[in-house]
């Protein structure tokens, strides 16, 4: 192995251990489970609720993206997927707050509706674990 090799197995275990794997298990599960109701939904009733199936899509793809950039590790792809948990948490408020105060917007859910509430919650507390999370793995890499 060599030493580009050694540093960069270095850096993907830094994201990927402890409560990072239950974050790459996590975001995994719900790529999984975003990416197949948005893409039945879009193909069978994207005309009841565009709205609402776009944003589910939209989820998904955050989703993936994340999960991808915990796995991928390193200094660049901790940077990206904390840009991302902000955006998708972000998104999570957001289309949650409007979900609650304009119902009418969205005659069938999204996986961010009243803040994850079909998904147990999960929608808005996985990013702030996920931030939580690399922070922390930044400010052991520093001291490291």
């Amino acid at each position: 192995m060599t030493a580009t090799e050694t540093g960069e197995a270095t850096r993907t275990g830094r994201l990927v251990k402890g409560p990072g794997v239950l974050l790459v298990w996590l975001y995994g599960v719900m790529s999984v489970g975003a990416v197949s109701r948005s893409i039945y939904q879009i193909a069978t009733e994207f005309d009841r609720a565009p709205l609402a199936y776009g944003l589910s899509a939209v989820a998904a793809v955050v989703y993936a993206f994340i999960t991808y950039t915990l796995v991928r590790g390193g200094e660049t792809a901790r940077r990206a997927a904390l840009v991302c948990c902000a955006a998708e948490l972000a998104g999570v408020l957001i289309v949650g707050t409007w979900t609650l105060v304009e119902p009418s917007a969205f005659p069938d859910a999204t996986v961010w509706s009243d803040y994850g509430y079909g998904y147990v919650f999960i929608p808005v507390l996985l990013p702030l674990s996920g931030i939580w999370w690399l922070r922390r793995a930044r400010a052991e890499a520093a001291a490291a």
